[in-house]
């Protein structure tokens, strides 16, 4: 003899209520509590993502002093207006110096005449961080940059470094 189980004995809880066919499914919604937990968990995952992105992008297009410009500002005084990014005196003939809370680099190719440009790299973003040679230095890939103009001088990067427009006075150097 073949008993069948009487009509949703199995669907009722112990109201008398449906109960969900599955124990983690809410019977309003038709939503797991699995669902949920890997939806938070994507979400979190994909915040993450978008926190550890915003770093290259922060830096890449040349433009990442802005919040760092503030402190150089009110340093600078001076009637030019301009944030002051070195003194002459601290940047050597063929060679140069880093301000890295603007990521620019100050360079002087001859005496008397000064380059600024941008420090980020323009193959993969990093820092330059050496002169030596007449070149910028990226340590990431070895990309050279010339210091006279901010060419490339070896890759792999195929960009030149962004020029940052400057202006010297009174032994000071400024972002015009």
């Amino acid at each position: 003899m073949v008993m069948e189980p009487a009509p949703h004995a199995e669907n009722v809880d112990v109201d008398g209520r449906p109960a969900p066919a599955d124990p983690g499914t809410d019977p309003g919604t038709g939503s797991s509590r699995r669902g949920l937990l890997i939806g938070v968990g994507l979400a979190g995952v994909a915040g993450l993502a978008v926190a550890c992105g915003g770093d290259d992008d922060s830096g890449g297009d040349g433009s990442g002093g802005g919040s760092g410009g503030g402190a150089g500002e009110g340093s600078g005084g001076g009637t030019g207006g301009g944030t002051v990014l070195a003194q002459t005196s601290a940047v050597p003939v063929g060679g140069g110096t880093f301000v890295k809370a603007q990521k620019i680099v100050v360079t002087q190719p001859t005496q008397g005449t000064f380059k600024a440009f941008s420090a980020v790299c323009t193959h993969r973003k990093c820092d330059t961080d050496e002169i030596s040679g007449g070149t910028i230095n990226c340590p990431c890939h070895g990309s050279k940059f010339k210091v006279a103009d901010g060419s490339v001088a070896a890759g792999p990067a195929t960009e030149p470094l962004e020029e940052k427009q400057i202006t010297v006075e009174g032994g000071q150097i400024k972002l015009a």
